[in-house]
């Protein structure tokens, strides 16, 4: 098992493009990172009024801070093992992830809605709070992204499941803690699959080295 992932680090780093294309999506994803942060930060200043949602209007809010922290946590593990035991898939992924974050940045700096009326408010501090429950509504990223996941890894079966399961389990956690409106639930599955058609036609190298072992 050592060697072959040795062996797959000395074929990626032999390849030039692959070292070019992984440096440029690193410093890409930095900064789109840093646009996200900042986009965060202007809606949840500029946060409009609550309105009112066919589900969340009609169930309580439940506790959910841990479940969606910590469930974060643990798949951003999963994600990074899966693409550091195969560094051919980094270029696409992060490349991928940085479109996923400029334009989820750029939907939130153009809707400032409100959180919803009644929702689950976070007790694990400040900068807890600003980064994981701001006034980013439209649309939702946590969903948004372990469906991008499951679409790019579609080809290997147990990885598409967990990602899906994945999906599952944030759809409850952040409808049953009122964190995202159910309308910024539904159109995560619509918007992620058009970044990831997206992604295919402009990051088609990329999508090769990612395919390949």
């Amino acid at each position: 098992m050592h060697r072959n992932l040795l062996r797959r680090y000395k074929d990626t780093w032999a390849d030039p493009y692959f070292i070019f294309t992984t440096s440029l999506s690193l410093v890409l994803f930095a900064g789109a990172m840093l646009f996200n942060f900042w986009a965060i930060h202007a809606a949840t200043e500029r946060a409009g009024s609550a309105v009112t949602d066919i589900i969340l209007s009609n169930i309580p809010v439940f506790e959910v801070d841990g479940l969606f922290i910590y469930g974060t946590v643990a798949f951003v593990l999963f994600a990074v093992t899966i693409l550091l035991s195969h560094p051919k898939r980094i270029p696409f992924a992060l490349h991928t992830l940085t479109l996923f974050i400029v334009i989820r940045s750029a939907f939130t700096l153009m809707t400032h809605l409100g959180s919803p009326e009644a929702h689950y408010s976070s007790d694990f501090g400040v900068s807890i709070n600003r980064a994981f429950f701001g006034a980013d509504q439209f649309f939702s990223g946590h969903v948004g992204m372990l469906f991008l996941g499951a679409l790019a890894f579609w080809h290997i079966t147990w990885i598409r499941n967990i990602l899906l399961a994945g999906t599952v389990y944030f759809v409850a956690v952040v409808v049953l803690g009122h964190i995202h409106y159910s309308i910024d639930v539904a159109s995560a599955f619509f918007i992620t699959y058009g970044i990831y058609r997206i992604a295919l036609r402009f990051f088609l190298r990329e999508h090769t080295l990612f395919l390949s072992e």
